[in-house]
């Protein structure tokens, strides 16, 4: 029996990886990967010559059976995301699945991910938090923040920069313009950026400097004053 190795990828700087995770990529006898144009530009930077196979959200009912087999059969394989570690917000929880339920070995190793480092710096309480994710971009998107506006924990949200105005708006007008938030942008790159402050302050900025890059929101819980307001 073979073991599926969850291996987390650099969100930015390539000095992110760790030695284990170039380890067990030269090690595997497949590479599964979301996108193997962008991968094969990670494995060769450290010489990792492994075979690359396509793993993403669009074909991974269709081929985790197959993986499963191979695992069955004693192949080591990896699998890796463009960027962070597998499941979070990328694929990986499906074939993750299908492996446990397949009595198949899962080890994900530690490694990057973009929301750690974010809800650390943003200067929000961190010892207890939520991880949203995407918000759905149209159905259930509303319900979804007016069930958020009560959460006494530090929320996390990924966003994209063409809809981070829109989020931000959203965001102030279910939970008030004076709720402490930071986007944080670009983590681990070049041009790294924290704005941090109100929804309002922080709204403020991102109408005048349009975002680029990738962004993780995170924006402080509700009070208990603001909780009982609401119920």
């Amino acid at each position: 029996m073979g073991t599926l190795y969850v291996v987390p990828t650099p969100v930015g700087n390539m000095e992110d990886m760790t030695l284990r995770g170039i380890r067990m990529l030269k090690e595997a006898d497949l590479v599964l990967a979301e996108d193997t144009r962008t991968s094969g530009v990670l494995l060769k930077h450290f010489g990792i010559s492994a075979r690359l196979m396509s793993h993403h959200k669009f074909n991974e009912h269709g081929t985790s059976a197959g993986i499963v087999q191979r695992l069955q059969n004693g192949q080591t394989v990896a699998l890796i995301s463009d960027a962070g570690t597998p499941g979070i917000s990328d694929p990986g929880f499906f074939l993750v699945r299908e492996c446990v339920r397949a009595g198949v070995e899962v080890q994900c190793l530690p490694g990057a991910t973009a929301f750690v480092p974010a809800l650390v710096s943003s200067g929000l309480p961190c010892d207890r938090f939520c991880f949203e994710g995407f918000l759905p971009q149209k159905k259930g998107r509303q319900t979804r923040l007016a069930a958020l506006q009560t959460e006494q924990r530090t929320m996390i949200f990924y966003e994209s920069p063409y809809r981070l105005v829109k989020t931000l708006e959203q965001l102030a007008q279910h939970f008030g313009p004076d709720r402490q938030a930071c986007v944080c942008r670009e983590i681990s790159k070049v041009h790294e950026e924290s704005v941090r402050g109100t929804l309002e302050d922080v709204l403020a900025h991102f109408r005048e400097h349009q975002p680029k890059g990738e962004i993780v929101v995170v924006v402080a819980g509700a009070d208990d004053k603001e909780e009982k307001e609401k119920t």
